[in-house]
């Protein structure tokens, strides 16, 4: 269909029509310390997904940094480098006794979406905010899935409409 940008001819979501290609782009991907093994695995979801859609070894750039409040100004700093398409925020934020947890996951939140608009650049947000470490541990690669691998997903969905609103012109 002429002028379908999502490449969506039916409503379908275009996860169901095509998939994302990453042949010849780059992802930066900040991963927290906080919490690592669980953050591990939504790495390796990440990182599998990116490989799967023809995004080389090579160009994908790992930082780590050491809990969730640290991800938003790596981002940035990737953005600024502008040499990544796409970027992929990955950790971990339990709920504890204190307001810790809404304080630190809020703006986590608030500055990944802000280097996103700040930068133009796709950001997949896979932070868990998890009430419980099984929660965690479900959406970790457990019976919920790979919120990892969901976030990569995101960011190679946008970079392909980025670069098809620009050949629309």
């Amino acid at each position: 269909m002429a002028g379908n940008l999502a490449g969506n001819p039916r409503g379908k979501s275009p996860a169901a029509t095509s998939a994302p290609r990453g042949e010849g782009r780059r992802f930066g991907v900040v991963a927290s310390r906080y919490h690592e093994e669980l953050v591990e695995r939504l790495l390796a979801g990440a990182t599998d997904c990116l490989r799967e859609h023809g995004v080389s070894a090579e160009a994908i750039e790992v930082a780590r940094v050491p809990g969730a409040w640290e991800i938003p100004l790596a981002l940035h700093w990737m953005a600024a480098g502008g040499r990544f398409d796409g970027l992929v925020a990955l950790g971990l934020v339990l709920r504890g006794e204190t307001p810790h947890f809404e304080y630190v996951s809020a703006e986590c939140s608030r500055g990944v979406a802000a280097v996103a608009e700040r930068h133009g650049l796709p950001v997949g947000f896979g932070v868990l905010t998890c009430d419980t470490l099984a929660q965690a541990e479900a959406r970790a690669g457990g019976e919920v899935g790979n919120k990892g691998l969901e976030a990569a997903l995101a960011a190679l969905e946008m970079v392909d409409l980025r670069h098809r609103l620009a050949e629309a012109g």
